[in-house]
């Protein structure tokens, strides 16, 4: 299994014990406030019959103890209604100045949608008690929303730490191996350019030594691309059909001669700043990646196009395609499908042109067998 994998199983368990974490404070809370208003039933069920008991002035009743039963409901909002007089007494209620009996009359149609009211019923009267929840279980009611909101933000924050840890730790990843492969290129390069200028000495067939010579060039470009990344890139007003045909030309004549070139673009130049040696290392990559999917043999387009001060390029290849479920996969360090390589050259191109070049590449559009569609947008330069 490979990183990119292991990093989506390690969200995915992340999220799960998240989520049963957040189902089982609900459940819990839940719980909680079932017991809690039943209880508070009970109460207002015991009030009532203090009520019943005031009202009748049954004999044998303790006024005390009823008068404590009354007045020990300090958090209960509730109010008292008499058929007879059709009059509204309340407790713990705060009433208006005027308009109280209208006010108490809505309060108790609000509350009965609640909790069925209780009914005081007596030989000479009708009454009817009607309650609400009391503060806490309110409060308690709205706890578990207030957990899981500050449950989220948690979640949430540790999942940016954790995602901007391991960027920085890529980065780092990045910047050490660039630097370290552009230093240890140097001094083979060195020698080389030596051998070269003694091959000549010694005039051994100039076409032997033009072509060696080349490719010195070609490994001093590679060595300034990996000694660039990590630094501050120089960013110029470049044509980009120019910039992209260079190294289109330059890699026609080192692969398959099975694999056919064709060019879009527009009869007028479209400026964009870029940094031309990282630049053409991105369309390199994508034309490399493109040989391989199509196994050497097929036809690879660039397309170019503005709209919107936006430039946009297309690189399409015929080759074997890319599933759907991958289109992001494949710029993540390590990601690659074949037997050989290190992953990193869809990374690296994603990191040149988000990073340096403030634009944007993805998979426009791939067909299994059909072809893949890479773009690439630059904002354009007048």
């Amino acid at each position: 299994m490979n990183f990119s994998n292991n990093k989506a199983l390690y969200k995915y368990i992340f999220a799960a014990m998240a989520i049963v974490i957040a189902f089982g404070s609900l459940i819990i809370s839940n719980m909680l406030v079932g017991d809690l208003s039943e209880e508070e039933r009970n109460k207002m069920t015991i009030w009532a019959e203090a009520t019943k008991d005031l009202a009748s002035n049954s004999e044998g009743s303790s006024m005390e103890l009823i008068f404590l039963i009354l007045n020990s409901n300090k958090t209960i909002p509730v109010i008292h209604y008499d058929k007879k007089t059709d009059h509204f007494d309340s407790a713990n209620i705060d009433l208006p100045a005027e308009g109280q009996q209208d006010f108490l009359r809505k309060e108790a149609m609000k509350f009965s949608k609640k909790h069925e009211p209780i009914i005081i019923e007596a030989e000479d009267f009708e009454q009817f008690v009607y309650y609400d929840d009391s503060y806490t279980l309110k409060r308690l009611q709205a706890f578990p929303y207030i957990q899981l909101g500050v449950m989220f933000v948690f979640v949430a924050t540790s999942f940016l730490a954790l995602l901007t840890t391991k960027r920085a730790e890529q980065d780092r990843l990045w910047v050490g191996l660039t630097k370290e492969t552009a230093h240890q290129l140097g001094t083979p390069i060195s020698s080389l350019i030596a051998w070269v200028e003694y091959l000549r000495m010694k005039e051994v067939d100039a076409d032997i030594t033009d072509n060696m010579e080349k490719d010195i060039d070609r490994l001093q470009i590679i060595t300034d691309r990996f000694s660039k990344v990590g630094s501050e890139a120089t960013l110029e007003k470049k044509d980009i059909a120019d910039a992209i045909h260079r190294i289109v030309n330059y890699l026609s004549v080192r692969i398959s001669k099975k694999v056919t070139f064709t060019f879009n673009f527009p009869d007028q130049p479209l400026y964009a700043n870029i940094n031309e040696i990282l630049f053409s290392w991105v369309i390199e990559n994508l034309t490399k990646n493109a040989v391989d999917a199509m196994s050497g043999q097929g036809g690879i387009s660039y397309t170019i196009f503005e709209k919107n001060q936006i430039i946009y390029i297309d690189i399409e290849d015929s080759g074997k395609g890319i599933p759907k479920s991958k289109f992001k996969d494949i710029f993540s360090p390590g990601f690659t499908t074949k037997t050989r390589g290190w992953g990193l050259g869809l990374s690296l191109a994603k990191r040149i042109i988000e990073k340096y070049h403030k634009g944007k590449i993805y998979v426009k559009s791939s067909d299994i067998n059909v072809g893949t569609i890479f773009r690439i947008e630059l904002k354009r330069t007048e």
